[in-house]
């Protein structure tokens, strides 16, 4: 049987206070969880399911079975998660998303709920083999917005879909996958797949080095580019041979790996009065939430609605913006217009005479910016030779007087 080269890293960040992921890499089993519900219990629950999670680290018979052990202990977590908010109120919002895959000879069976992701670099190419279950990645369903769209949508981190106090029976995605020798896996939380880009990912997933050194690689490239959200990463390598890396004892990263700490002490319940009411507990952390869950179909339809309006304010704006610009430029040219009417200068008229013209000597591209507002009996021909050069090159006038008198000292210098 092939060997597991694995590794799991997690940091941070350069922006949270504490690290609300988990991450777990067993001797089978391989785990990456993002909590949420802000710094009153994202931390708690990814903990709480990973903890849960790892008791299914043994070993199977099937795919299938560990396909269904697997969902078993995903929905256990959620259960688990909805009884410590319970006993915990201030916890109230808190849930986790939970990627995760066992591996059964030359298969894999995997477990996906929320955005963390799940990727597969084979034979030279990057695939994403998970679905985000965000409200982004339901209008991309849709057709509403493109993938481009959805990167830098205002929503792209509402979820659809998580463990926690929401749900008592949270649909989760399970499949089976085959695999074989040179497969590399990767499991990451958004903190590392919404910052490092695809082409990236590839980048460092077609590397020749080893889980730990390609992880820490991925760990940087998250730093580097400010990591705005804890960054997680467990790496899978299907190998023949084992060399380096090999998962001898399970390892856990993240808030997984130290005690769980609540803040208040719990109050007196039991299963059985909890579960009923799984539904009626509100979706409002503590203190500032990093996602937001909806309860039903209703709430994605206001979104999509609200979205809608959205679009349509900005598209109103916009033209509005569009309008007053033009009506701008109107009136800075309507002014500059009236303000070149006020300029008068003496030049030769169509008809070859001498004449007083209102206006600028310039033209605005097809637009004449001056017209004959006097014209005179004196010939331009009839002037002496320096006279009618001036009288072609044009005079400045200071107002129209100055130009009529211009006119008058030019008739008598060439007569009638």
């Amino acid at each position: 049987m092939a060997a597991n080269r694995a590794a799991a890293v997690s940091h941070v960040g350069k922006i949270r206070s504490n690290n609300q992921d988990s991450g777990y890499a067993g001797r089978g089993l391989f785990v990456v969880a993002d909590g949420m519900g802000g710094h009153a219990g994202g931390d708690v629950a990814s903990a709480i399911a990973v903890n849960r999670i790892r008791e299914a680290d043994r070993e199977y018979e099937s795919a299938g079975e560990a396909e269904f052990a697997l969902q078993s202990a995903l929905i256990a977590a959620n259960s688990l998660l909805a009884e410590t908010v319970f006993e915990h109120p201030e916890l109230t919002g808190m849930g986790t998303t939970v990627s995760a895959m066992i591996r059964v000879g030359d298969q894999l069976a995997l477990a996906h709920i929320g955005d963390s992701r799940i990727y597969l670099y084979r034979d030279g190419e990057l695939k994403q083999v998970s679905t985000d279950h965000t409200f982004v990645q339901r209008l991309v369903d849709s057709g509403r917005i493109t993938e481009e769209e959805a990167m830098v949508h205002p929503r792209r981190s509402v979820l659809m879909r998580v463990l926690g106090d929401v749900d008592a029976s949270p649909e989760i995605d399970t499949w089976i996958l085959d695999t074989k020798p040179g497969d590399r896996w990767l499991i990451c939380s958004d903190g590392l797949s919404g910052v490092v880009k695809h082409d990236d990912l590839k980048a460092a997933l077609a590397s020749k080095e080893g889980p730990r050194q390609v992880a820490e690689r991925l760990l940087k490239q998250s730093l580097d580019a400010g990591a705005p959200d804890n960054v997680t990463a467990v790496i899978l390598d299907i190998a023949d041979v084992a060399a380096g890396d090999v998962v001898k004892e399970p390892v856990t990263v993240g808030s997984a790996a130290a005690p769980l700490q609540f803040g208040s002490e719990p109050r007196p319940a039991t299963r059985a009065s909890r579960l009923p009411t799984l539904r009626l507990h509100p979706i409002r952390p503590a203190t500032g939430p990093t996602h937001f869950e909806p309860q039903s179909e209703d709430y994605l339809d206001e979104l999509i609605e609200e979205d809608e309006r959205r679009a349509r304010r900005r598209r109103l704006t916009w033209m509005i913006g569009l309008a007053l610009l033009v009506i701008a430029i109107v009136a800075a040219g309507f002014i500059g217009y009236q303000w070149t009417q006020s300029r008068y200068f003496v030049g030769e008229s169509p008809a070859g005479k001498v004449a007083v013209f209102q206006g600028v000597q310039q033209d605005l591209g097809p637009i004449p910016l001056s017209h004959v507002y006097e014209e005179s009996t004196v010939r331009v021909d009839s002037l002496p030779a320096y006279d009618k050069q001036l009288v072609q090159q044009t005079i400045n006038a200071d107002d129209l007087a100055s130009a009529r008198a211009i006119v008058d000292q030019l008739s008598d210098a060439g007569g009638k």
